[in-house]
């Protein structure tokens, strides 16, 4: 009888790890996909413009916005080209925006470096009161008040620094606060975009 009971079980044995296996893959799968989507630093995603030209676009000034008593242009891009261009893609209600602006500044009165802004989204008297308020490093501003022209660069969301060489080519896509201590990293970016 033991015999019997030996050979019965076995089957039963089978059918429970095969009822398992299923459960056994989800849970596989489940702390594979767990461990892929924190792995990796998502400022570091490629962007596909990189060594393209850059996007069609024409934006209008900032309304009021007044440099030494100049109205500080709009942005296109056929003035992205004939220099190494900083293109910083900001708002005034983007905190990280803040952060980021002392190094803008810093980049600002680097001779032979143009650093253009493209105003995302943003009320006009807010975005002037920001650069009333915190200087303005940018030589021409565009108002992208819809968003299109962001999407056309591929802005995952603000803020987002691109170098243009003066091919206007894109040769380099930060994303997030361009940060002081990043700064000498950036500038090699500059110097590989001049060449």
């Amino acid at each position: 009888m033991s015999g019997e009971a030996a050979h019965e079980a076995a089957p039963r044995r089978t059918l429970r790890a095969l009822t398992l296996l299923p459960v056994l893959i989800f849970a596989g799968l489940a702390v594979l996909f767990l461990v892929r989507l924190f792995a990796g630093d998502p400022s570091k995603v490629p962007s596909a413009l990189i060594g393209r030209p850059v996007p069609a676009f024409s934006l209008p000034p900032l309304p009021g916005l007044v440099e030494a008593g100049t109205p500080v242009p709009g942005l296109s891009g056929e003035d992205l080209k004939g220099r190494v261009t900083v293109v910083n893609v900001w708002a005034s209600w983007c905190a990280p925006c803040r952060q980021e602006h002392p190094a803008l500044m810093e980049l600002a009165r680097e001779p032979g470096l143009r650093v253009v802004g493209l105003n995302y989204k943003d009320q006009a008297e807010n975005a002037r009161r920001f650069l009333g308020g915190l200087g303005n490093p940018f030589s021409a501003v565009g108002t992208d008040a819809n968003g299109r022209a962001a999407i056309d660069w591929g802005v995952y969301g603000v803020p987002e620094t691109f170098v243009v060489g003066p091919d206007g080519r894109i040769r380099h896509k930060h994303i997030g606060p361009l940060m002081p201590e990043q700064l000498p990293a950036f500038r090699e970016k500059l110097r590989e975009a001049a060449r």
